[in-house]
């Protein structure tokens, strides 16, 4: 059986100065840093006696969501590349309306998996394979309690990889994320993989006594 929370990262700069967040390495606002410590004493008191693990990618937006959530259940998070957000590649560091003006068109003829914005940016299919490693290993951790932070991209992947959908169905399956949304994965005894919540705000707000 596992038990795993998601959680997108909060409220960071480049969500309100117009700027690409991919692999950038923007700070949480005062606000996210608040809605992380909301988001933390809430799963406190909802997995309290649980023991969990923490996987985050490494940007400093996750980093900073994850060690403000981890710090309220007392765990120590565990980075990884793989769950960084999808490259955009030159697109780093520069302005939504520079992306805007700069992608690539789309050629109607490729797939819209192997569609990259920029000529050195990555893919869907590029993440799908960046995270498949990952997940096999949590798949066969022993730990049954996780805990992933991570950006709306990679996660919707991870979704979208969750119930074994193959590669080539995934252009026509998305699931859109929120900044500081919490979602619950769980795989029962018996193999069923079910998504019990997606992008849950409730956290955000959660009262702080």
């Amino acid at each position: 059986m596992k038990n795993i929370i998601t959680i997108q990262h909060t409220q960071s700069v480049h969500h309100t100065n117009g700027m690409i967040g991919a692999w950038t390495d923007w700070e949480l606002t005062a606000l996210g840093k608040q809605q992380a410590f909301n988001i933390g004493e809430a799963l406190r008191k909802e997995v309290a006696d649980q023991h969990y693990v923490m996987y985050a990618s490494d940007l400093l937006r996750t980093r900073q969501t994850a060690d403000i959530v981890a710090s309220s259940l007392e765990i120590v998070p565990i980075y990884k590349k793989e769950l960084r957000e999808l490259n955009l590649g030159s697109a780093t560091g520069k302005s939504v309306e520079w992306l805007h003006k700069n992608q690539v068109k789309q050629d109607m003829r490729t797939s819209s998996l192997d569609y990259k914005l920029l000529p050195d940016a990555e893919s869907k299919r590029d993440l799908y394979y960046r995270l498949l490693p990952f997940l096999h290993e949590m798949q066969n951790s022993r730990e049954e309690n996780i805990i992933i932070v991570s950006h709306g991209g990679t996660l919707s992947m991870l979704f979208y990889m969750w119930h074994n959908h193959d590669i080539n169905n995934l252009e026509n399956t998305e699931f859109r994320g929120l900044p500081g949304g919490v979602s619950v994965l769980n795989e029962n005894d018996k193999g069923v993989r079910i998504i019990r919540k997606l992008n849950d705000l409730s956290y955000l707000s959660y009262p702080v006594k």
